[in-house]
């Protein structure tokens, strides 16, 4: 923090034995895709929570890596810091050729990863991409209202031989392809749907089935974790 962003990485360029010659020409260069070379000459200790983050980002490209390990990179931003820095994130892969491993409890981050490991209790219980994971919750849910669901789900059988359920006074078909199904049944039903809408099973569904709890909960228990262990460490040193 007693350093300037600019010194801070040409010290880590220094550990990483980036030659001397390229040094200060790569340091310029990642202070410029985090947007900091504005600020090269500032004390870090003066840096906002985001920009701070940024640095530690930069700091990690400073030698080139083909892969960069990012631990909850976006954990306490502010909604306009994350975003900004999410977004710098994500254009990584595709600015440097570099692969990232990252751990985040952040489900729109894991969104856009290639492929998603869901960890409970240290272990890897289910791994593959976000697509081929939320199968494991049945498909898309459709919910139809029509002026007769009990018609509706009569024509709907025949039609397209698709079973439907009646709830809360609403449709209820689960599908594979929501997206394709919806079309087909307007074009089946016609002016009789008064509205529709699809709901699309998200990585938090997929996490809270395979473990059994929502990830809040499972953040709540490693706080929890975190807490006992401070009190138990006090209580020895009392």
């Amino acid at each position: 923090k007693d350093l300037t962003a600019e010194e801070n990485l040409l010290f880590h360029a220094y550990l990483y034995n980036v030659e001397k010659t390229e040094r200060r020409k790569r340091v310029d260069d990642v202070l410029k895709r985090v947007d900091l070379f504005s600020r090269k000459d500032d004390l870090v200790r003066k840096f906002s929570g985001g920009m701070k983050r940024r640095l530690e980002v930069a700091r990690g490209l400073i030698h080139r890596p083909k892969v960069l390990f990012l631990d909850e990179p976006t954990l306490g931003l502010d909604p306009q810091s994350r975003s900004n820095l999410w977004e710098f994130i994500t254009a990584l892969p595709e600015k440097y050729g570099v692969t990232i491993f990252m751990t985040t409890h952040y489900m729109d981050e894991a969104e856009v990863c290639d492929n998603i490991a869901i960890i409970d209790n240290g272990n890897i219980i289910a791994m593959n991409s976000p697509e081929e994971l939320k199968k494991v919750i049945g498909g898309d849910v459709i919910y139809l209202k029509t002026r007769d669901n009990a018609k509706a789900k009569d024509e709907i059988k025949s039609a397209l031989d698709i079973d439907a359920s009646i709830r809360d006074g609403e449709l209820f078909i689960s599908t594979v392809r929501g997206d394709t199904c919806i079309p087909e049944l307007i074009r089946t039903l016609g002016d009789s749907v008064l509205s529709v809408r699809l709901q699309r099973p998200t990585l938090n569904d997929v996490f809270l089935k395979l473990t059994g709890k929502a990830i809040r909960e499972e953040e709540g228990a490693d706080t929890d974790t975190i807490k006992e262990e401070v009190r138990a460490y006090r209580r020895r040193h009392e």
